[in-house]
């Protein structure tokens, strides 16, 4: 009796080496036809019939990548979100993030908003009166340099990726009217997400592809994602030269959260809880679970 090698995909000790040999026999390419059984075992591949190993391996994968996503929520509130001085995303917060507060200087902006807890409110308003003053150079040594080396230089220093505050012209230029994100940080961050972010949803859909869903929802959540990951940076680049865009970000972070969530959310519990505690929509149409994907 032959010992089956991939149970679940049908392979056995006959004929995988003939996948990898490649040898041009027609009863090789047998395996691939459509009609043919080991074809149509993939095609029927779900989520509810993966094997032990590979459920405890897609749900370790989704898990981490679903607290991920929190984080990721996490760390725009704090930094983002409190751009305009308040807690809580807005429209205002990725104005202030992208195109700039430009009736003060980005100092100001980030002394008011993300980094007000970092110095008392009579060091805060010394700094900003100064900004605002025209960031004279003869009080750099004797008023401003003091406070900047007590409660600035912790972080922004020359050992870190933020600004380096030990230069006096450094902390000039973040004095200056807040023009928003610089063009070298927009193209830095856009690839990183882009690349990054990506494979993400690669890997999340391709779990997801193996749900029992209804086929045109099933296409609609793998792809909205990706439309939403590029909609969110464009919209970082209209928002840079006009804030009329900044409900684009908006809209496409909200896009591709509620996608990969339903993705992640559904593929953990068709892998886990019964068929029978399953909302009714999951269940195959004639073209689901495989068919064409």
């Amino acid at each position: 009796m032959v010992t089956s090698v991939f149970p679940v995909a049908g392979l056995n000790r006959t004929t995988f080496p003939y996948l990898m040999r490649g040898l041009p026999q027609k009863q090789h390419y047998h395996f691939f036809k459509p009609d043919s059984g080991a074809f149509k075992m993939l095609q029927n591949l779900t989520l509810y019939h993966l094997t032990m190993s590979f459920k405890v391996l897609f749900t370790g994968f989704l898990l981490v990548i679903g607290v991920g996503l929190l984080m990721a929520g996490a760390q725009i509130m704090l930094t983002h979100g409190m751009a305009d001085g308040k807690a809580g995303l807005s429209i205002d917060d990725i104005v202030y993030s992208y195109y700039g507060n430009r009736s003060g200087s980005k100092l100001e902006s980030m002394l008011n908003g993300q980094m007000k807890a970092m110095a008392p409110d009579a060091v805060r308003f010394e700094l900003i009166e100064w900004a605002r003053d025209g960031a004279k150079s003869s009080e750099w040594e004797s008023q401003i340099k003091p406070l900047v080396d007590q409660y600035c230089v912790s972080c922004h220093s020359g050992e870190s990726s933020l600004p380096n505050f030990n230069k006096q012209d450094v902390f000039q230029s973040v004095a200056a009217v807040d023009g928003g994100a610089s063009i070298t940080s927009l193209t830095r961050i856009s690839h990183i997400h882009l690349f990054g972010i990506a494979f993400i949803f690669l890997f999340v859909g391709w779990i997801f592809a193996l749900a029992e869903y209804t086929q045109r929802w099933k296409l609609i959540l793998i792809a909205t994602p990706f439309a939403f990951l590029i909609l969110d940076v464009v919209s970082w680049w209209l928002t840079k030269f006009s804030p009329v865009f900044a409900w684009l970000t908006m809209i496409g972070g909200i896009g591709y959260s509620l996608a990969s969530t339903t993705m992640i959310f559904t593929s953990l519990v068709q892998m886990w809880i019964p068929r029978e505690h399953w909302l009714s929509f999951w269940e195959n149409d004639s073209e689901s679970a495989g068919s064409g994907d």
